[in-house]
């Protein structure tokens, strides 16, 4: 017979398994892939094909690079990124501050359209953005990718939502402190809304760091071209090299790992910060 510190511990135990359980299974896929990409091409189209390989090389990842220039489209998707997630803070943040603490007309009906805005798709306005892009002359610029990028009424939504939990008092004292508008914002709300803001940026850059129709829309020289496209450009011979693609596969998922690894702490509490109002 157990005693309730055993049963506690075979059940803390039992939970620890299932969990690691589902962890590999999640990330089973990216296991799968690294373990593949250092496998010689005579050994990925041997059958029966083997997960772990005798022989590892780094052969793949030296052919990807000097096919394609996967540093210099890293660097212009990383500067995309942190441009266009710059911007949707900073955006984000005055919007939903002035959505919150202003009184103005037509407010209501005015977030009631930045919340329809979340329900149209991006590839609604592909077109005219194109359009509005060309006229402008921004093709085959940094302007160009990140412009579409840098407001959204997700993020607004988010912000609004995490500023509503703040207690009145905070501004008022603030007030009487002799504090404005801008100083509450800066000085107070923004560094009390860093969890929000950290799980906002981490889902952004998922979002446009994945972008493939947009860049390749509005990019025509190489130096402009994004990761997502310098992937899809070691398939555009007739010799399909499967080890090079889980090369280059793994080099652009790298990026993603590393915020993801740094911003998981914040990721539920931020989603869930602005849950508490509506």
């Amino acid at each position: 017979m157990m005693t309730a510190r055993q049963k506690k511990k075979v059940k803390s135990g039992t939970s620890f398994a299932v969990k690691v359980i589902l962890g590999i299974i999640f990330i089973s896929p990216l296991i799968v892939g690294l373990a593949f990409s250092v496998q010689s091409e005579a050994a990925l189209v041997t059958y029966p094909l083997k997960l772990i390989t005798e022989n590892p090389t780094i052969q793949n990842y030296l052919e990807i690079f000097a096919k394609v220039p996967l540093l210099a489209y890293l660097k212009n998707s990383v500067i995309v990124c942190f441009f266009a997630i710059l911007g949707q803070i900073v955006f984000s943040s005055l919007a939903a501050y002035a959505f919150v603490y202003f009184e103005f007309p037509f407010k209501r009906q005015l977030f009631s359209l930045v919340l329809i805005t979340m329900m149209i798709p991006g590839e609604v306005v592909v077109i005219t953005n194109y359009v509005t892009i060309q006229n402008m002359g921004l093709i085959n610029s940094y302007l160009a990718l990140i412009l579409p990028s840098l407001v959204s009424g997700t993020s607004i939504f988010l912000m609004r939502q995490y500023y509503l939990t703040l207690p009145r008092d905070f501004k008022e004292a603030a007030t009487q402190d002799g504090c404005g508008d801008m100083g509450y914002l800066f000085r107070i709300a923004t560094p009390l809304s860093i969890p929000t803001i950290s799980s906002l940026a981490v889902y952004l850059f998922v979002q446009i760091y994945n972008q493939f129709f947009w860049p390749l829309l509005v990019t025509n020289k190489d130096t402009m071209r994004t990761i997502q496209i310098g992937i899809s450009f070691l398939t555009t011979s007739d010799i399909i090299s499967y080890g090079q693609i889980l090369a280059g596969a793994v080099v652009a998922i790298v990026p993603s790992v590393i915020i993801y690894i740094f911003g998981q702490d914040y990721i539920i509490k931020g989603m869930t910060a602005g849950g508490v109002k509506g």
